[in-house]
């Protein structure tokens, strides 16, 4: 049985997206908390699905969404060098070592809970603390999938309908 919070939560996304006019198609399937689990139940929709993970930086005053696509690997030491080199490059302090951040951190910046973690969270982020890193072949992608805080359903959207959610967001975002 769906717990009423997740409901919520995907209804909040779903009317968001309403609000701001962007177009997106949705479904429904059993809980799909890890990539293995949701591959079950995605359609074949042509989007490029994509995994989501919460990161911290070594002091826990910066926090990182990275989405890339399912099938991939992410790089954790890639992406803290290349995080380094821009910092310092501005003038700014390392990030340090990368690291994953906590329940409790996901929950007050992003409104979420482990496994519904999603781009799409960043509408609780009205502070904007945290970056959005995104795989570079998502640019090319005509289609990304994405769960609505709720692992138990696709969110499918173009991919400029996407630019259009993250613009009205207004959180920082840069592929990588």
């Amino acid at each position: 049985m769906e717990r009423a919070d997740d409901m919520e939560r995907a209804e909040r996304v779903y009317s968001y997206l309403r609000e701001h006019d962007i177009p997106y198609n949705c479904y429904t399937h059993p809980e799909g908390k890890t990539i293995e689990e949701a591959k079950r139940w995605w359609k074949d929709d042509g989007s490029v699905h994509c995994k989501n993970i919460f990161m911290r930086n070594h002091k826990g005053n910066q926090h990182y969404l990275i989405c890339y696509h399912c099938d991939h690997v992410f790089d954790i030491h890639d992406l803290e060098a290349r995080l380094k080199a821009k910092l310092q490059a501005q003038g700014k302090p390392s990030c340090g070592k990368l690291s994953f951040a906590s329940p409790e951190r996901m929950m007050r910046y992003l409104g979420l809970e482990p496994g519904s973690v999603s781009p799409f969270g960043l509408i609780n982020d009205e502070e904007h603390h945290v970056q959005l890193f995104l795989d570079e072949c998502l640019q090319t992608a005509p289609l990304l999938s994405f769960h609505p805080n709720d692992c138990r359903g696709t969110v499918v959207i173009e991919r400029e309908a996407f630019l259009c959610y993250l613009a009205s967001v207004g959180n920082a975002y840069e592929y990588i």
